[in-house]
């Protein structure tokens, strides 16, 4: 199984996952921001996703039968900043994947796809996401991911291409064995900086907002763990789906949590206060993102299985306390006393 982005923090635990499930993963990665560390199962070859020399000759040398598709810029802050290189790896690296399995007869495509999609389309605040709501993407990264999708439907209605796009919501947590974590570097996730805000390693957390019309006045947000996430993939790749057809799939708990309801998980885990301060919103930050998981139950036998916030948070901060790699490894040492287990 190709995994494009596969160094990256969900592509590493579906990488994970893979192995696991009796599958050979052959990892394609830039390392722009991926972590050859990260590479533990099956094999790495460094390569763009606009690459279609490399791509071309990764499928061949492996006879790859699938691919997941997670390479990709993420940054939705960045996303507003320049506009143009998120389209040009997000879409044109899409549209280059597609043409390099066409002639391969390569028969499924699970993609990586974003909640981002929905943006804010004027649904209730506390209504979850159905697959058919509205697209109303409210950053350019959230217009990618619609954009890669449209890409994939046709590829599949006028090709004969099996495809599924994984709508995730918030991925978060950490592998339990601490081979494999999240080490974005900068980091813009909440889980991460949180913990790092607690643990004294970065200044006061900042929340985006406590304005909006939630009950506490910050964002709602549907956690899930990354597991989770990683599971859903092979479950994609087993699916019985037909050659031809698309299918697009929330994958979420189904949960809504704000932002101050995980700094509060983060301080009990943590046992120690996280220190924040409020800031103004941010633009493309919609009030509330919850899935509505049951198409994905539906379509792929799966659900949730760790959908706790606490453990998520409790995974999340094991890995912080002494990752296996990133900015974060050379720091580890000297927090070794904290205890990831109180609260």
């Amino acid at each position: 199984m190709l995994v494009t982005g596969g160094a990256g923090y969900i592509g590493a635990h579906t990488a994970k996952a893979l192995d696991e499930g009796g599958f050979f993963p052959v990892v394609y990665d830039s390392l722009s921001s991926g972590f050859r560390e990260a590479v533990r199962w099956g094999v790495l070859v460094e390569g763009d996703i606009r690459d279609a020399g490399g791509l071309g000759a990764a499928m061949d040398a492996y006879d790859v039968g699938a691919v997941i598709h997670f390479a990709g810029l993420i940054e939705v802050g960045r996303s507003f900043v320049t506009p143009d290189l998120f389209w040009n790896v997000n879409v044109t690296g899409t549209q280059v994947l597609l043409d390099v399995m066409r002639p391969r007869q390569i028969g499924r495509l699970v993609f990586s796809s974003s909640a981002a999609v929905y943006g804010d389309s004027g649904r209730g605040v506390l209504e979850a996401i159905a697959e058919d709501a509205p697209k109303a993407p409210a950053s350019p990264y959230g217009d990618t991911k619609l954009a890669a999708e449209a890409l994939i439907e046709a590829e599949c209605r006028d090709q004969g291409l099996c495809g599924v796009a994984l709508r995730y919501f918030n991925a978060a947590g950490a592998d339990p064995s601490g081979l494999i974590g999240e080490a974005h570097e900068p980091e813009t996730h909440l889980i991460p900086l949180a913990i790092a805000a607690a643990l004294g390693r970065a200044g006061p957390l900042t929340v985006f907002g406590d304005d909006f019309a939630t009950p506490d006045g910050t964002c709602l947000r549907d956690y899930i763990h990354v597991n989770d996430l990683a599971a859903a993939h092979v479950a994609a790749l087993r699916a019985d789906l037909p050659p031809g057809s698309f299918e697009a799939l929330n994958l979420g708990a189904g949960l809504g949590r704000s932002v101050l309801e995980v700094v509060e998980a983060v301080a009990r885990a943590a046992g120690r206060p996280v220190p924040y301060s409020i800031g103004p919103r941010r633009s493309g930050d919609p009030a509330s993102l919850v899935a509505d998981p049951a198409r994905g139950a539906a379509r792929l036998g799966w659900r949730a299985a760790k959908p706790d916030l606490e453990e998520i948070v409790t995974d999340a901060l094991r890995w912080a306390l002494g990752p296996a790699y990133g900015e974060g490894r050379k720091e580890a040492p000297a927090q070794a006393a904290a205890d990831p287990n109180r609260g």
